[in-house]
């Protein structure tokens, strides 16, 4: 019996499917170091949701799943599944400090609305 792991099969995306600025970048590798997994990810996902009808959902992984697109940018790791790469290509990932609108943000060109909150959007 062998314990070989199972191939997974994923693409390579570049900064056309979404690019990673410097702050987003550095913010990222730091959560990244912080829970133990320097060669992880960030997943980026768009799912049904918010006011406006689509929303970004982002968590921590170790790499990409069957059928993935990763993007390595910024000397950090990016995973986008298929269908929510039609969502977000060319939309920026940030980063910003600030108390009460911080945290990573999406900008995204192909969203034609937004809610008041700024937590969904539609396109």
């Amino acid at each position: 019996m062998t314990t070989e792991s199972p191939t997974v099969n994923y693409k390579i995306g570049n900064e056309r499917l979404i690019k990673v600025t410097d702050n987003a970048a550095r913010k990222l590798a730091s959560l990244l170091e912080k829970q133990g997994r320097p060669n992880g990810a960030l997943r980026l996902a768009v799912i049904g949701g918010g006011c406006s009808g689509l929303q970004y959902t982002m968590d921590l992984v170790d790499g990409p799943k069957d059928r993935d697109i990763l993007v390595p940018t910024s000397n950090v790791r990016l995973v986008v599944d298929p269908k929510s790469a039609l969502f977000v290509s060319g939309s920026v990932l940030d980063y910003n400090e600030d108390l009460q609108k911080g945290g990573f943000k999406v900008t995204n060109p192909n969203a034609v609305a937004h809610c008041s909150c700024g937590e969904s959007f539609a396109v």
